[in-house]
């Protein structure tokens, strides 16, 4: 009687020590999983590589720099040729229902090429900034600065410039001075219009971008911890 006691009891403790060990091992998969940092690039034509292959195009590219460094990150596209700061503030709810760690807010460039007012501008650009940090407070923030053609008109234009370091200073974010620096207004960089990247363009503005957002892709694992006591006793 003593025997099957000792059976039934032991039982029951090797039982506990798998339940347990299994319970820990979920929670070890599921911090595996939310080590994956997510990046957003929220723009227009400039980020959706119009008049290119995508895959050329610098997100896809920045993607491909992360996996050659071995970082447990993913690129997600959120661009729309022609849109506007206006367009980008209707369409940020959708885009966030998926998760976000590090959001590159690339807009802006179409409302000055449209002369649109730049108090409007600045507020939606802000407003998509704010809709960000409510729905998920821990992401980095990354502005990407644009600049306008100097047929734009100089007072509007350094208005229109002076936009993207303000927001990156209120929103304590990381700016990229100028999202085409060594690329704008060199022909053999852009397409036949002298608006949009080539492929040649497309790879000097991902590495523009990756020395900017690399030092953010911080490791995110989580340590699980379980009652080791009640495993062992």
């Amino acid at each position: 009687m003593q025997t099957r006691r000792f059976q039934f009891v032991s039982f029951f403790k090797r039982f506990g020590l798998i339940l347990c060990l299994l319970i820990a091992s979920g929670s070890f998969a599921t911090a595996q999983a939310d080590e994956t940092q997510r990046i957003l690039f929220f723009g227009d034509s400039l980020t959706a590589g119009y008049g290119i292959d995508p895959e050329l195009a610098y997100p896809n590219l920045i993607q491909e720099k992360i996996d050659a460094a071995k970082i447990d990150a993913a690129v997600n596209v959120g661009a729309v040729s022609g849109d506007t700061s206006a367009g980008g503030l209707r369409r940020i709810d959708w885009m966030l229902r998926q998760p976000v760690d590090i959001f590159v807010l690339a807009l802006g460039g179409n409302d000055g090429l449209r002369g649109v007012d730049l108090k409007a501008a600045e507020a939606n650009l802000q407003a998509i900034i704010d809709k960000v940090n409510t729905t998920y407070p821990e992401a980095k923030v990354v502005i990407a600065g644009m600049r306008l053609p100097p047929s734009i008109g100089q007072k509007y234009s350094e208005a229109f410039a002076a936009i993207f370091p303000r927001l990156a200073k209120a929103n304590d974010a990381t700016l990229i001075p100028f999202l085409l620096e060594d690329v704008g207004g060199r022909i053999e960089l852009n397409l036949a219009d002298r608006i949009h990247p080539n492929p040649k363009g497309h790879t000097i503005i991902a590495q523009t971008v990756w020395s900017q957002i690399k030092p953010l892709l911080a490791a995110k694992f989580k340590k699980v911890e379980y009652n080791k006591t009640s495993c062992d006793d």
